[in-house]
């Protein structure tokens, strides 16, 4: 059995391994746990690893392109590309809340949908003739990228408990963008050097091949993505039981895994200002990592005399190195048991390497700043939305907070977009230098909102949030959630 009697009036703690269960307590079997965790782990990760891959090598892929002859092929000028990634950006921004309201709804089948669909938006790119055609396939392709992400953290903070969640997100969202990159940049290259198929040549058969990858997943998704804890067939009964339990230790208030409706209250409230806290510390992030990933290989390609295939080869140890480094950053936070920190040492990184760039013209520098660059923007990101969904509570606060911060972040990316013009080659100092002042603002950012965070903490101790519990009636105080007197904010 996974669950055992245990008799005790204490008040369960909000990481605490009892759950109270009709007037007694269950306390959860660690063996059972610790197989139930890896078997999550074996199943969850790798499959949620490979849907974000997915979607960044499909977001990233006209980076590839436009150095393969894209911009010709398609009559464009100056900053038509920096125009149609920031139409994408946009369409990306606006539909993550509605999207993550739809999957609470819905079920995960929803994210196997929008996999279809961005894939069959990138095979479609395949057979772009001018710009306007551009411009309507990236609209498409935010509208269908847009809720996967987010969609992906909800459904994986459904399973694990808070402090489980850092080294899964340091998983699939820190690893994915890496081996993407790496990944993106080894099949271009490859993609590039096969004969052309037909009318499909050049920089067309990089979308044509990742378009058909992804929808091949996207149809295996619709079979395999697993349903909410409690009804999914990839647990057997005593697992979902496990399941539900540790959902409840990890609550203030239990809720067996139900989730309460999604009230426009609710959603209102989950824009409080830890969300948006973590949402301006995305959003930098975004600027000083989204524009230098769409436009690494021009950033390579400017530093020497190289073939287009040779570019894309030198941007893959840089993302190698960044997938290494967001798995040790995101144990790091585990294993100091603050995301604030891990954040502080990751932009660290950063700004020394956007340093480089700007205090140096020598290629291998300014080559070598790049992996410090990656490096800390990888995990960034993650981290402060791990940060966001280990602070939202109850459900449907969870929800639109996984959400809104990567939506309202993605207004970093489109200013990421514009830092890397082509009036500020080969040097790109004007980028570089925002690059630097952003990842500066984070450190300063994360230092401010750990100091608030272990502030509203300290009050909680102090009983100085008691008075929310007050006159209110049973299902009132279960949908407090992060208001909870009980409830302790995770640094």
């Amino acid at each position: 059995m996974s669950l055992k009697k245990n008799s005790t009036d204490d008040i369960a703690a909000v990481d605490s391994t009892k759950v109270e269960e009709e007037g007694s307590f269950a306390q959860i079997d660690p063996v059972a746990e610790k197989r139930l965790v890896r078997k999550l782990d074996l199943i969850l990760l790798p499959m949620f690893c490979l849907i974000y891959c997915a979607n960044f090598v499909d977001r990233t892929a006209i980076g590839n392109a436009k150095i393969a002859g894209l911009e010709k092929d398609l009559g464009m000028h100056g900053n038509d590309l920096n125009i149609a990634l920031t139409i994408f950006y946009i369409c990306f921004m606006i539909v993550e809340v509605p999207s993550n309201l739809a999957l609470k709804r819905i079920g995960s089948t929803w994210v196997a949908y929008l996999v279809i669909g961005f894939g069959v938006v990138a095979l479609g790119s395949a057979f772009m003739r001018n710009y306007a055609e551009l411009l309507v396939t990236r609209v498409f392709l935010g509208l269908a990228e847009g809720g996967t992400l987010a969609g992906l953290v909800y459904t994986i903070a459904r399973y694990y408990r808070r402090h489980e969640l850092v080294l899964r997100m340091g998983f699939f969202f820190g690893l994915a963008p890496s081996l993407a990159g790496s990944f993106g940049g080894l099949l271009s290259s490859g993609l590039l050097a096969l004969d052309d198929f037909g009318s499909v040549k050049r920089w067309r058969k990089i979308f044509f091949v990742e378009g058909i990858i992804t929808i091949g997943i996207g149809i295996l998704l619709v079979f395999f993505i697993p349903d909410d804890p409690r009804k999914t067939k990839m647990l057997n009964e005593e697992e979902r039981k496990l399941a539900i339990a540790r959902i409840n230790a990890d609550a203030t208030v239990e809720t067996d895994g139900l989730k309460e409706k999604a009230t426009l209250k609710l959603v209102l409230r989950s824009f409080n200002i830890w969300t948006l806290t973590c949402a301006m510390g995305y959003l930098f992030v975004n600027i000083s990592f989204q524009g230098l990933s769409l436009f690494l290989p021009t950033v390579v390609n400017s530093l020497g005399k190289f073939t287009v295939v040779e570019a894309q080869l030198r941007t893959v140890p840089c993302y190698i190195v960044g997938a290494v480094w967001a798995i040790s950053s995101c144990f790091m936070s585990w294993y100091l048991n603050s995301r604030g920190i891990a954040i502080i040492v990751c932009m660290l990184f950063q700004a020394l390497g956007y340093a480089i760039t700007i205090g140096t013209k020598n290629p291998h520098a300014r080559y070598a700043a790049c992996f410090f660059s990656i490096m800390g923007g990888t995990p960034s990101g993650p981290l402060f939305l791990t940060w966001g969904a280990d602070n939202a509570a109850p459900d449907t606060m969870r929800a639109v907070a996984t959400a809104a911060i990567p939506g309202i972040g993605s207004l970093g990316a489109i200013i990421g977009v514009w830092t890397y013009l082509p009036t500020d080659a080969p040097d790109f100092h004007k980028g570089n230098s925002l690059n630097l002042a952003s990842a500066l603002f984070v450190i300063t950012f994360t230092i401010l909102g750990m100091f608030y965070l272990k502030h509203e903490n300290m009050k909680r101790e102090r009983g100085e949030r008691d008075y929310r519990l007050e006159g209110r009636t049973e299902e009132q105080i279960r949908d407090l959630g992060y208001r909870h007197p009980r409830f302790r904010y995770q640094l």
